[in-house]
């Protein structure tokens, strides 16, 4: 089986730069003339209007992020020792028949019967590498956007007191090219993200053991 790549901390910093642009006010609506105004001819930036976070920084000390990567970690070496194990029975299994024909222990009707089983497992084998490596892709799909919105449902919680109207993304590569440390936010989230996480890790119940 062709090893499935995790590659949940580029697709995090990708759709939680994406996602992250949020847009708090809802105390009514602006007319397009105003919002032009409000965003050009203003320096939001003066009375904390805005906010940013350094994604790198918070996927690389959040805790919820390195469950995630373990859960599916596990789910990869699950699907691949399933495999492995598929394949080596298959193996054996064309071993011994290619003993059994070169040693004339088989009826030609029945090798031929044979070489058809084998052949139909090896197709099994196939869609069975197919399906676990789809599997595995949907699972990191959901744990991906569950991370996300996880974070994005924080973010609410932690703009009730701070009243941003914005919180940005920082990374590198993206839009954002220079802020001033003074609206970056980073630590805060990463703290308080981790201790909301940990309260209801805390609540979930105990597996027996």
């Amino acid at each position: 089986m062709k090893r499935v790549n995790l590659i949940i901390n580029i697709v995090l910093v990708i759709a939680v730069g994406v996602l992250f642009v949020l847009h708090f006010t809802g105390k009514g609506k602006s007319s397009p003339a105003q919002t032009e105004e409000k965003l050009v001819g203003k320096d939001s930036t003066e009375n904390g209007e805005i906010a940013y976070i350094t994604i790198d920084t918070l996927m690389n000390n959040m805790d919820m992020f390195f469950d995630v990567r373990n859960k599916l970690v596990e789910k990869q070496k699950s699907s691949e020792a399933e495999l492995n194990s598929r394949s080596k029975d298959f193996e054996k299994e064309a071993t011994d028949f290619q003993d059994k024909v070169r040693k004339g222990l088989v009826t030609r009707s029945r090798a031929q019967e044979i070489e058809q089983e084998l052949y139909q497992e090896q197709q099994n084998i196939i869609g069975l590498k197919d399906k676990l490596s789809l599997e595995l892709a949907e699972e990191e799909q959901v744990l991906n956007r569950q991370l996300i919105y996880y974070i994005i449902d924080y973010l609410k919680e932690y703009n009730a007191d701070n009243n941003y109207q914005f919180i940005i993304s920082n990374s590198l590569g993206g839009p954002l090219l220079y802020a001033s440390n003074k609206q970056d936010i980073t630590n805060d989230v990463v703290k308080g993200i981790n201790e909301k996480y940990a309260k209801e890790r805390e609540s979930q119940p105990k597996d027996k053991k």
